[in-house]
């Protein structure tokens, strides 16, 4: 299969983008250089560089003034936590104070694939309950959400009824079966043209994904879900404790020269 390149549009894009967070493009006030200026500095048309804002208006990144100027975006709602504690994104957003809502949402019943039935812990393929959904912050969509869940753990019609998001805070809320941990998985991934559109992204567009497996105190994987966080949204951390072992060789002592030995042990 043949792989395409960003288009030179694109390219221009990123290169603004760069320009952006280095400092180097924009003034105190946050305005740019005008198109004729930027077009000039990127070595591309005056038609390129416009699609290339274009581009980074429609993911939230400038705003153009009509007869002003374009200026760069004073910044997104930012949620911002550690991932010690299992919640739900719903969660994170009214504790952080960004409004956070559903948008778009498709609940399928169907036999789960073979990826999904191994990371279900699952012998053999079972009717899971497939629920896909966009999160928006305002009207911006912000994150793309897939749970996987067997359906003898969720009813359907209930999921249809009342759903408003989150999969993890309606089990939590019903207590049964009773959740203990997650393992969770996370790793940088380009947006496929299916992301971007749902996300209004550009295809290539850099994605956090978040893959993810919940027990039951059983021990038990009751739910397997994939999160894609838009660029610009989120900001995840983890607290790391020093390690109290020896490092290996670490028993040191000098000769009569001076010189330092190791001694290893077996």
């Amino acid at each position: 299969m043949v792989r395409r390149g960003p288009t030179l549009a694109r390219q221009a894009a990123l290169e603004v983008l760069d320009g952006i967070r280095s400092g180097e493009l924009a003034g105190e006030d946050g305005l740019l250089p005008s198109e004729a200026a930027l077009s000039h500095r990127l070595g591309v048309s005056r038609a390129t560089l416009r699609e290339a804002l274009s581009q980074l208006e429609h993911s939230g990144m400038i705003v153009r003034r009509h007869g002003i100027g374009t200026f760069v975006s004073r910044g997104q709602p930012l949620m911002d936590s550690g991932l010690e504690q299992l919640e739900s994104l719903e969660t994170l957003a009214r504790r952080t104070g960004v409004d956070s809502h559903m948008g778009q949402c498709d609940i399928e019943e169907r036999v789960a694939t073979r990826a999904e039935a191994d990371a279900l812990g699952l012998a053999s393929p079972v009717r899971v309950l497939a629920v896909e959904r966009v999160m928006l912050s305002g009207d911006r969509p912000v994150a793309y959400l897939v749970d996987v869940v067997p359906t003898d753990l969720l009813d359907p019609q209930l999921l249809r009824e009342s759903f408003d998001g989150s999969v993890l805070d309606l089990l939590l809320e019903r207590g049964d079966p009773p959740l203990q941990h997650s393992h969770t998985e996370l790793c940088a991934e380009a947006a496929s043209p299916e992301l971007a559109r749902a996300m209004r992204l550009q295809p290539g567009d850099p994605l956090l994904r978040l893959t993810a497996q919940l027990y039951t105190t059983d021990g038990l994987i009751v739910d397997y879900s994939v999160s894609h966080f838009g660029p610009g949204h989120f900001r995840f951390h983890v607290i790391r404790r020093v390690s109290q072992l020896a490092p290996l060789a670490s028993d040191r002592e000098a000769d009569a020269g001076g010189r330092e030995l190791v001694a290893v042990s077996p």
